[in-house]
């Protein structure tokens, strides 16, 4: 037989622990390539797939963030008192240096209290799933989904969905900041 044995027989590993929690796809199934919980502690995989949560949920609205601003732009002024119109701010990472302080202040104002006030992480319920907030996190007042495996099917949905946006807003943060491009010109298409 095989040095390694039959993998289905091999029932004590921890890694089995997590082979049927959420974001586990096919094709690669429970995919550990660093061996992070080999150790099998809930506790740490609850809090690591929190954070995946988070950070992909963050990665899709700066996706979308970085592709609107090239189709759409808010009317008047960012900054009355600089005289700062939406329209001046550029697109991509020049936008940082255009943004006022207190701008940047609001916002991280904003962020920390939708992630400590509205979105508090809650051990008895299941990573992601807030109490403050209805379907998929969404504050629409709509309650958790009483559909089992509908939920599931979206929630596997968001977990993929937002590993794609951690790649796809970090290849555009490469693009923009090796070459200057955004919006159609990244991509190789002309405005």
């Amino acid at each position: 037989g095989s040095a390694w044995g039959d993998w289905a027989q091999y029932t004590d590993s921890p890694l089995r622990a997590f082979e049927n929690e959420l974001g586990v796809q096919a094709p690669v199934g429970y995919w550990d390539p660093m061996g992070m919980s080999k150790d099998g502690d809930l506790k740490t995989f609850r809090r690591r797939r929190e954070a995946e949560l988070k950070n992909g949920r963050v990665a899709m609205f700066a996706t979308i963030g970085f592709i609107t601003p090239e189709y759409f732009r808010f009317p008047g002024y960012l900054s009355p008192a600089k005289e700062l119109k939406f329209s001046d701010v550029p697109n991509g990472l020049a936008a940082f240096s255009k943004v006022p302080l207190t701008g940047w202040i609001q916002i991280l104002i904003f962020c920390g209290m939708v992630d400590f006030g509205l979105y508090r992480a809650d051990d008895s319920r299941d990573p992601g799933d807030y109490e403050n907030a209805g379907i998929l996190g969404v504050p629409n007042a709509s309650g958790p989904m009483s559909d089992v495996e509908g939920r599931k099917r979206k929630l596997n949905s968001e977990l993929a969905n937002g590993r794609l946006a951690m790649v796809a807003i970090t290849g555009m943060l490469f693009q923009n900041g090796m070459f200057g491009t955004t919006g159609p010109a990244m991509w190789g298409f002309e405005a």
